[in-house]
């Protein structure tokens, strides 16, 4: 990447901050108080799956610009647009859902801001001795990457930011700072979400590297009967991912009501226009002729991460099938240790309850 060095700025790209997306704080250095700014353009925007370390390369034009810069910046933006989220519970057609918005034509979609995954690990600290930052300082940086994210162009009615799924347990505080945004929480139920893990190529890999964290995430706050994670089978994993995640959802929903739409992935799949018709109202973007159009969109047929790759419903289906006979024992394992932690807590009982058919 071709960034200036930390604590210099490219007068261009900081003329550009506050006026345009063009230019993109892509990530954040909280033990350096950095913010690295990077160039974009609204067609990169629609390119990106993903808005993290992989659109950096040799030709990147960046620089680092520091906290007190970027927040002047931020404090000088004059027209945002409304601001809305996708959270999602991971491997639940959140980046469909994002690009089928995208051509609606009036949408800024951006996903999976890098900035995201830091904050939401710096709030996992709020309040201990290895917090880098006090509580306030936590929420001016909400305060200053919300109104970054909020610039558009001219053409930009909302921006909607698709969060990876692990930043879905910030979604409280996000909304809570972000008062006039709303959100959309993607998840599927327990079983379908079970065999959509296990399907993928890499899913040994992606589970284990995950598990440390939900873990953590799932016994803070409650004693659990759970074995260690070098204990667990795959289908387990899979288990401990959907219920992590759910329960982030949960916890949205209960702190936000009715600002979150909580929608089931298979759900939108069964009835795309209405269901569009449904995000977009909540999103106040609803448009009589766009969940149609949006409905036949070849975005449908390819793979969203890799929109070069074909990927339709049916293959989805037949993946899914698959993975329920090659992995029965597993999904079964996964399953029943749900019901085993579902009977040691309420909470975690409702959400099991809400998985189930």
């Amino acid at each position: 990447m071709n960034a200036a060095p930390a604590g210099s700025t490219r007068p261009d790209l900081g003329s550009l901050l506050p006026a345009s997306p063009d230019a993109y704080p892509q990530a954040l250095d909280v033990a350096r108080g950095l913010v690295l700014v990077v160039r974009m353009s609204e067609r990169a925007y629609g390119a990106a799956s993903f808005l993290d370390d992989r659109i950096l390369g040799p030709g990147t034009e960046g620089a680092w610009f520091t906290l007190a810069s970027a927040a002047q910046a931020a404090g000088a933006i004059g027209s945002p647009r409304p601001l809305h989220f996708i959270f999602h519970t991971g491997h639940v057609g959140s980046t469909l859902l994002s690009r089928l918005l995208d051509e609606a034509g009036t949408v800024l979609g951006l996903r999976e801001p890098l900035p995201l995954r830091t904050l939401a690990e710096a709030q996992d600290v709020l309040g201990r001795p290895e917090s880098l930052l006090a509580a306030a300082q936590f929420e001016e940086l909400l305060e200053l990457f919300l109104r970054f994210w909020s610039r558009g162009y001219g053409t930009t009615r909302a921006v909607i930011v698709k969060a990876t799924s692990s930043a879905g347990r910030l979604a409280p505080a996000l909304l809570a700072r972000a008062p006039s945004s709303r959100a959309v929480y993607l998840n599927l139920r327990a079983e379908p979400y079970l065999a959509a893990l296990l399907a993928g190529a890499n899913s040994a890999a992606d589970l284990r590297g995950h598990g440390p964290g939900r873990m953590r995430r799932l016994l803070d706050g409650r004693e659990l009967p759970v074995a260690p994670l070098h204990a667990l089978s795959l289908g387990e994993l899979a288990a401990l991912g959907w219920l992590t995640e759910t329960l982030s959802q949960r916890a949205a929903v209960a702190a936000a009501g009715a600002r979150v739409l909580a929608l089931d992935f298979d759900d939108l799949l069964a009835d795309l226009p209405g269901q569009l018709s449904r995000v977009l109202g909540h999103f106040g973007l609803q448009d009589g002729a766009v969940p149609a159009r949006l409905a036949g969109s070849a975005a449908l047929g390819r793979y969203s991460k890799a929109p070069e790759r074909p990927f339709s419903r049916a293959e989805r289906d037949r993946q899914l099938a698959e993975s329920r006979r090659g992995h029965a024992a597993e999904i079964a394992k996964g399953l029943a240790w749900l019901d085993r932690l579902a009977a040691a807590d309420a909470g975690i009982a409702a959400a099991v309850a809400g998985g189930r058919p």
